[in-house]
């Protein structure tokens, strides 16, 4: 997949070069920033100044990230070593097995695939996918067929943030292996997980932020990490507001519609019902909507809703449901970058990584009823 090159990157440039020199020292240019003025993303940005091997660049990209970077005032020691005709080289074709313990059923995987795919297709790498459904007998011979088919790195994905016990194959190969969305207690390989704890505190900080101090939550099942850890960010956004955690605003489900429903009738009930639901994730949210509805509650006039995890469906909610994204494309993307820079080291310890949980604003939280000033 080649590059796209946008027609006028000199617009940009020149843009760059012009903008006010306060600007710039009371900011630290980041990539993010050399993107933009590229007209590039933030990973092929990466992937030039960091000079990562066997990534197929046009010569003319590689020339606009170097150029912005130079006129942005880029924090590198030397450009040098960033020689466009360096992309002519050969990039070194391989096969990237990737293990997940379910695949059918679940979109969060396909989504982490293709994540990974798009990291990886430039270097012509081949992504040999595999479900295992933790099998205690079919997983290894599965890890094991990939490494018969030559694979040069191995993903391990579980759908569930969590701990995982691995095979002893997994020890015993002899490539790079990257755990996706969970993580081992000797840490030996480098993990990725969603940042929850931060994701269900930014949610609920969002609805403080409009104006709500009596905010319910309905929950996944309890033992679940991602329920736990969103559910702590949501303690502690309302201990950081000096708001008071109300136990009967906090009502447990099971990640599904019928839940939601289940869950807000019993927040609607309460004497001083809430001004405002966080729905743990989306399907909760979807039934939430249909019991607001039933009670005619209007969404988000009289009361506001937020979801987590940006299904497709929060797009098509009325009205469109505000959510968190969770962040499994990127996280594939993460597990091919640690697999480009790998370097084995043994008896290493590595620290889980954790990525946002960007929130999306759409059209289900307004500022709440009882922070409107009433004028006669």
């Amino acid at each position: 997949m080649s590059e796209t090159v946008d027609k006028n990157p000199t617009d940009k440039l020149k843009k760059a070069r012009i903008a006010p020199r306060r600007k710039r020292l009371s900011k630290r240019v980041t990539m993010t920033d050399i993107a933009r003025a590229a007209g590039c993303s933030q990973a092929t940005v990466s992937f030039v100044l960091n000079k990562t091997p066997g990534i197929k660049l046009a010569v003319e990209t590689r020339e606009r990230v170097i150029e912005a970077a130079r006129t942005l005032g880029y924090a590198a020691p030397s450009f040098a070593h960033l020689d466009p005709d360096d992309s002519l080289t050969p990039a070194i074709e391989g096969k990237i097995g990737f293990v997940v313990d379910q695949l059918a059923t679940s979109p969060e995987a396909v989504v982490a695939i293709e994540g990974a795919r798009q990291a990886s297709w430039n270097a012509g790498n081949i992504i040999l996918v595999a479900q295992t459904l933790n099998d205690p007998e079919m997983e290894p011979r599965t890890i094991r067929a990939l490494r018969e088919q030559g694979i040069s790195a191995l993903i391990y994905m579980a759908i569930f943030t969590r701990e995982v016990v691995l095979p002893a194959i997994v020890y015993e190969l002899d490539v790079p292996v990257v755990l996706l969305n969970c993580y081992t207690a000797d840490h030996a390989f480098p993990a990725v997980v969603p940042s929850e704890i931060a994701g269900g505190q930014h949610s609920t900080r969002h609805l403080i932020q409009h104006g709500h101090r009596r905010i319910g939550t309905i929950t996944g099942e309890p033992w679940m990490e991602a329920a736990k850890d969103r559910l702590k960010g949501y303690r502690r956004a309302l201990a950081t507001a000096d708001i008071p955690f109300d136990p009967e605003l906090v009502i447990e489900g099971d990640w599904s519609a019928s839940a939601g429903y289940t869950a807000t009738r019993k927040l609607l009930a309460l004497e001083n019902r809430p001004t405002a639901i966080f729905c743990q994730n989306d399907r909760t949210a979807i039934g939430c909507y249909e019991a607001l509805k039933e009670a005619s509650i209007r969404i988000p006039e009289d009361i506001s809703v937020i979801g987590y995890d940006d299904e497709e469906i929060s797009r098509h909610l009325h009205p469109q449901l505000t959510t968190s994204v969770l962040p499994h494309r990127a996280m594939g993307r993460w597990a091919i970058e640690q697999l480009d820079s790998h370097v084995p080291t043994q008896g290493i310890r590595y620290p889980i990584t954790k990525l946002e949980c960007p929130l999306v604003e759409r059209l289900s939280v307004t500022m709440s009823a009882e922070t409107i000033p009433l004028f006669g």
